[in-house]
């Protein structure tokens, strides 16, 4: 009697244990149960989708073709303000598109750093962008900027990262800059990214079942990273919120912002301190922006990749904090500096 008793309570524990790791099931865009599909979307060759919006001139008549990469927890709707003046001056057309996952996007329950790159080059190939475009990528948005310079150079007329993500177990990177980068950050952000990356599996338990900590700052939005730039920035977007964001988790935080950081913070299969010029005949470059009050992304690492890869144009802005991408002004020195010679 007593052994029937110990196994029923063990089987009990098991069930529990597993129920608590284990991600509840996806609630898939255009299915019975999930949200209705709203925006124009691409077939990827795997069956995905990959929901986008335009933005800018005619697709056809546009002089520069621009695909914007969002940052975590982020969307197609993504903030990046351009002047209608600059727009039609330089014949800019943009793409926003939401990475898997995220919006209205389907999921993809292996993606990596790789297939980031592969993404980007079947949305462009889909709507006839053509040999070359321009990339741009915001935060934790910005390893795809990564994998696109490793894996479709050849596809790029230019590249730009902004305020972009760092991982703390690049190998290249010395263990030193990368060790006090991380103390920077609250504790409980350091113990997130370190599930991460060690055990992954482990993360939909430690952000969203687990109570004994607090999880992430950079989730929930904490204060504590914000600059005070950043700070009038929220301020200003909470009394004018943008309803259309509100999709960006719609089908499920596991499928967006946890598979993001397990994809961003698990093994590369290349540093980037190894990438080699894209643009070595002078057409084209890569530009690097980075908030010198950031205090999601350490600017130490950064400067270290700018250092190591002179080719890299590294841009720093006084005053400002992760938040660089919401003002008109800093996306356009941003924009012209990629493509005003």
């Amino acid at each position: 009697m007593m052994l029937s008793i110990i196994v029923l309570i063990l089987v009990c524990l098991v069930c529990y244990i597993y129920r608590s790791l284990k991600p509840p099931p996806p609630r898939i865009c255009g299915t019975p149960h999930g949200p209705p599909i709203t925006s124009p979307r691409v077939k990827l060759s795997d069956g995905r989708h990959l929901a986008y919006r335009e933005s800018g001139v005619d697709r056809d008549n546009a002089k520069y073709k621009i695909i914007l990469v969002h940052g975590f927890g982020s969307s197609k709707y993504m903030d990046f303000p351009i002047s209608k003046d600059l727009v039609e001056e330089l014949g800019l057309y943009f793409v926003f598109f939401d990475r898997a996952g995220y919006g209205e996007s389907d999921p993809h329950p292996s993606r990596t750093v790789k297939s980031e790159a592969y993404d980007i080059q079947e949305l462009a190939d889909k709507l006839k962008l053509g040999p070359k475009f321009y990339v741009i990528g915001v935060s934790l948005g910005a390893y795809s900027i990564y994998s696109c310079l490793k894996y479709i150079p050849h596809r790029l007329a230019g590249a730009v990262l902004v305020v972009p993500f760092v991982s703390y177990w690049w190998t290249k990177v010395p263990q030193n800059i990368l060790s006090k980068a991380l103390q920077l950050l609250p504790e409980t952000d350091q113990w997130t990214f370190r599930v991460a990356h060690y055990v992954p599996w482990l993360l939909h338990w430690w952000l969203l079942t687990q109570k004994l900590f607090t999880s992430s700052s950079v989730i929930s939005g904490s204060k504590a990273l914000r600059s005070d730039k950043d700070l009038i920035i929220v301020k200003k977007k909470l009394e004018n919120p943008n309803p259309l964001m509100e999709k960006a988790r719609q089908q499920g935080e596991h499928e967006c912002l946890h598979r993001d950081m397990i994809a961003g913070f698990g093994t590369w299969e290349f540093d980037p301190t190894e990438l080699e010029n894209p643009f070595v005949e002078g057409v084209g470059s890569v530009h690097m922006w980075q908030g010198m009050e950031d205090k999601i992304i350490p600017r130490e690492i950064n400067q270290y990749i700018s250092k190591r890869l002179p080719w890299i144009k590294y841009h720093e802005v006084p005053g400002y904090g992760h938040l660089l991408n919401a003002e008109e002004e800093k996306c356009e020195a941003i924009i012209k500096a990629l493509l005003v010679h």
